[in-house]
Order: C-alpha cells, then sequence, then structure tokens
C-alpha cells in the first residue's frame, strides 16, 4: 500500500493511496492507525513527505557501477554520513541551488524508512523493523565535497534531500529498477540488486551504530551516471514497484 501525509487546508493528515483517492486515517500510520471512513481527492490535497526524519542515514559508494565510475575501490564497510531534518522537501518542491555552490548535483536513491525502534538488531531480523520504502534525490555539492574531505556541509544544505511521494509497504526490496531523468532524458539507470550492501544489512550495521527510530530515513547509495543540475532544470527519481519523484531547481 501506498502511505502519504498530506495537507489538506489548514491541516495535515495521514492517508492510505488507492488509485486517485485518499482514504484518510485517524492518525499517524507509524502508530498503527486505521482508517476513518473519509476519502479526499488527490488534486485536493498537497503531499508532503511521507515523514519528518529525526535523522537520515546515507550510504556512500554503494553500487558497483557508480565505484567504477568514481575510479574508487570498494568499500569493505558501509560509508556512513548524516543529512539533517532540515533538508528534506517534498515531491514537487524546489531545491534551492546555494550562493556557496558552483556545482549541484543530483543522486538518485533508493530510501528505506524506519518502521519502529531498532537497537542492535540481525540482518535476519531488519525487515521487521521497515515500514517501506520510498524515493529520494541525495542533492549535493560536488564542489564543496571535494573541497571539504568530509560531506557534512556538501550534502547538508535545506531542500537538499526531495523525499517521496508516498511510503510503499508491498515491495521486495532486493531487485528494483532506478532511472533518474534531468528534463525528461535519462541519466541514471541501475537495479539494487548491484547494491555492494543489501539492505537489510544495512539496517543491521546502522542499528548497531545509532538507534534507528520511527521514520528515520536509510538512503542506500546512488547508481553511475551523477551530474549537475541548473536552475530551470527539473529532476525526476523513478524506482520500479515504488513511483516517481520529481522536483524543480531553483
Amino acid at each position: 500500500m501506498k502511505y502519504v501525509r498530506f495537507a489538506h487546508g489548514q491541516t495535515v493528515g495521514f492517508g492510505i493511496l488507492r488509485e486517485k483517492e485518499i482514504h484518510c486515517l485517524t492518525g499517524d500510520f507509524l502508530l498503527g492507525e486505521k482508517e476513518d471512513g473519509r476519502v479526499l481527492p488527490l488534486d485536493e490535497v498537497r503531499l508532503l513527505s511521507p515523514t519528518i526524519p529525526s535523522k537520515a542515514l546515507c550510504i556512500g559508494l554503494n553500487y558497483r557501477d557508480h565505484a567504477e565510475e568514481m575510479m574508487l575501490k570498494l568499500p569493505e564497510t558501509p560509508v556512513v554520513f548524516l543529512k539533517p531534518g532540515t533538508a528534506v522537501i517534498a515531491a514537487g518542491e524546489a531545491i534551492r541551488s546555494p550562493a556557496l555552490s558552483r556545482q549541484v548535483d543530483f543522486e538518485g536513491e533508493l530510501a528505506v524508512v524506519i518502521g519502529k525502534k531498532a537497537k542492535q538488531i540481525s540482518e535476519t531480523e531488519a525487515g521487521k523493523y521497515i515500514f517501506g520504502y520510498s524515493c529520494a534525490n541525495d542533492v549535493t555539492a560536488r564542489d564543496l565535497q571535494s573541497r571539504q574531505g568530509q560531506w557534512t556541509v556538501a550534502k547538508g544544505f535545506d531542500t537538499f534531500l526531495p523525499y517521496g511521494p508516498w511510503i510503499e509497504t508491498e515491495v521486495e526490496p532486493s531487485a528494483l529498477e532506478i532511472r533518474t531523468l534531468l528534463n525528461g532524458k535519462e541519466r541514471q539507470r541501475s537495479n539494487t540488486r548491484n547494491l555492494i550492501f543489501s539492505v537489510f544489512y544495512l539496517v543491521s550495521y546502522l542499528s548497531h551504530v545509532m538507534t534507528l527510530l520511527p521514520g528515520d530515513l536509510i538512503l542506500t547509495g546512488t547508481p553511475s551516471g551523477v551530474g549537475p543540475m541548473q536552475p530551470g532544470d527539473h529532476v525526476t527519481v523513478e524506482i520500479s514497484g515504488i513511483g516517481s519523484l520529481t522536483n524543480p531547481i531553483l
């Protein structure tokens, strides 16, 4: 099922998307809330980011093709960095190119959404702690990334984490096609079967580093083909079985 968080008038609600209708819930789907009988047309609401994560844990160099593209050795353990919650925006919201950077790149990624508190769990248990999956864009100020030597500044600007438009709960993450399109032209294409570290391994590994909370995100890495965006462009991340996420650049 596709779970959404939305704005309708002055209120924020939660629901399940079926066709072009939102079947409203009594409250946050992460709390197990049920349908309350109300139905809203999709075109009468504004979709928000599906969750407000306490943190987004991101994995660098997790596709074999991307590591080869960057001429880097395959990592022996996951390369992990954080994005702040203030970087999160919804589908349709604008990515804003900061004055400090001269090159802002797209990085299409599969996002894992944590469903319940996870601490020091095993890889075989990991699926029980995942609520579902979504599309994400790990926007990066590439010129600052190489200059800084670490990635917090380059990846932490406001609007640098588009995420959504919903969470899909009925998908298996091990063989999903992923594409990124810039102004309608394909720039990235791969499959999650090319991940160096699997989704379940990442959830387990990260839970041994820090406690994962409901609504938190794990961005699983980007394929080869990353590249720059310019003001006036729009970028789309498509993942099979989930949907597509599109954002303009300002």
